[in-house]
């Protein structure tokens, strides 16, 4: 039987209000949109959730990128595992279709083994987009309880003497024990998810630990940031900063920064902490100094070849929708304006619509450019942040219901 999106959504009322129950709701909405910005990005989500209705019948794992146009896959779900269901979550609520119901289920349950990993600190974005999403739109307790798994593997990659979370390698292995990447920002609201659901402070502890030694090592005076920042993992002692997808360690990695604008704005909005709300807005007011007038973002900011320079859409779906959460955070109309400019300009000039073989929504990205891996493709957290964004405009209190826009 055909259960609708708004049957869905009523049953699980309880599920949502139990995670939401403080508080004020930050929805993107803090002035009229334009209309012809409504048409294009009206435009924009048809036509990806038409590709997508198109394409998902034939996604064999969780797409990491493309090559001539095509997906590539990875079985296990690699980093990016929860953003292929967190995408068909995005088309259903624009849609109502109940096919990408059925389909992110099915994605998400995919994902069942690394609920158990503690070799990586990508937890946060593969079980916020399919499990906790999944389980806000539909009330099973399956999905909280994976979730919350997921989060107790999180926090054994804490590290307490430098008060951070590792971000890659095992354990046991001695090899970036204390590496450090602002990307980490956006796998903390997982634990939050957890503190909140379980009343264990520890969970939300170990976020805002984290999150003020990024706040301390991350942000230069000007407001941008290196990639990575290393420690001693036996002292905590700081080594310095460096870089893995930024051009060099004094430059700055555009999809980084968009993480941080993010990440602060989150962890601001879990917490009331001001100093984090100062943090984002720090780094979103270099992110929109350095744009160039179209409002794409270049892949680093800093890098020799800046503003003329190749893309990533990515970066700038991820900012639109950090932009957002800081326009209803702060009040500030200025940080709205930008993130309807970045979508709009990724609706015009960054769609996949003129070609037929295309299987993602999103062209224009740059994976990694220093290893000359992904430049000019798609990739999935593009097609995914790019809906989010624009759903964040368009149907606001969906979004709220899919991934809490909630702050204290």
């Amino acid at each position: 039987m055909s259960i609708s999106r708004r049957t869905v959504l009523a049953t699980a009322a309880g599920a949502t209000a139990a995670y939401a129950s403080a508080p004020q709701t930050a929805q993107a909405a803090t002035g009229p949109v334009p209309a012809a910005t409504v048409r294009t990005l009206r435009e924009a989500a048809d036509y990806a959730v038409d590709k997508i209705r198109a394409v998902a019948p034939g996604v064999s794992g969780f797409p990491v990128g493309t090559k001539f146009e095509k997906w590539t896959y990875s079985q296990n779900g690699d980093w990016i595992g929860g953003f292929w269901p967190g995408t068909l979550w995005m088309a259903w609520l624009y849609s109502d279709d109940d096919q990408f119901r059925t389909l992110a289920i099915d994605s998400a349950r995919k994902l069942a083994p690394r609920q158990y990993d503690t070799t990586t600190h990508d937890l946060g974005f593969l079980f916020s987009p399919s499990w906790v999403t999944a389980w806000r739109l539909t009330g099973d307790d399956t999905w909280r309880t994976g979730a919350l798994k997921a989060a107790d593997s999180l926090v054994q990659r804490y590290n307490p003497r430098g008060r951070f979370i590792r971000a890659w390698g095992a354990l046991n292995d001695p090899n970036n024990a204390g590496r450090v990447i602002m990307d980490t920002m956006m796998n903390l609201d997982l634990l939050a998810f957890a503190g909140e659901q379980t009343g264990d402070g520890t969970y939300l502890d170990i976020a805002v630990e984290h999150a003020k030694t990024a706040q301390q090592v991350f942000p230069r005076p000007d407001g941008s940031t290196p990639h990575v920042f290393d420690f001693d993992p036996a002292t905590g002692a700081p080594v310095g900063p460096g870089t893995v997808q930024g051009y060099s360690p004094t430059s700055c990695w555009s999809r980084g920064q968009a993480w941080g604008i993010y990440g602060f704005t989150t962890i601001y909005r879990r917490t009331g902490n001001r100093q984090f709300l100062a943090t984002a807005r720090k780094l979103a007011d270099f992110a929109i100094g350095a744009l160039t007038p179209d409002h794409v973002p270049v892949w680093d900011y800093l890098a020799p070849q800046h503003p003329h320079d190749i893309k990533d859409a990515s970066a700038g779906a991820i900012m639109a929708c950090g932009l957002l959460d800081l326009a209803a955070a702060t009040g500030r109309q200025e940080y709205r304006t930008v993130a309807l400019r970045i979508l709009t300009a990724l609706a015009q000039t960054c769609l996949t619509d003129k070609s037929s073989r295309a299987e993602a929504v999103v062209a224009r990205c740059t994976r990694n450019r220093p290893a000359e891996d992904g430049i000019e493709v798609s990739l999935p957290y593009a097609d995914y942040y790019l809906l989010e964004g624009i759903l964040r405009v368009l149907q606001p209190q969906d979004v709220d219901r899919a991934i809490d826009l909630s702050t204290v």
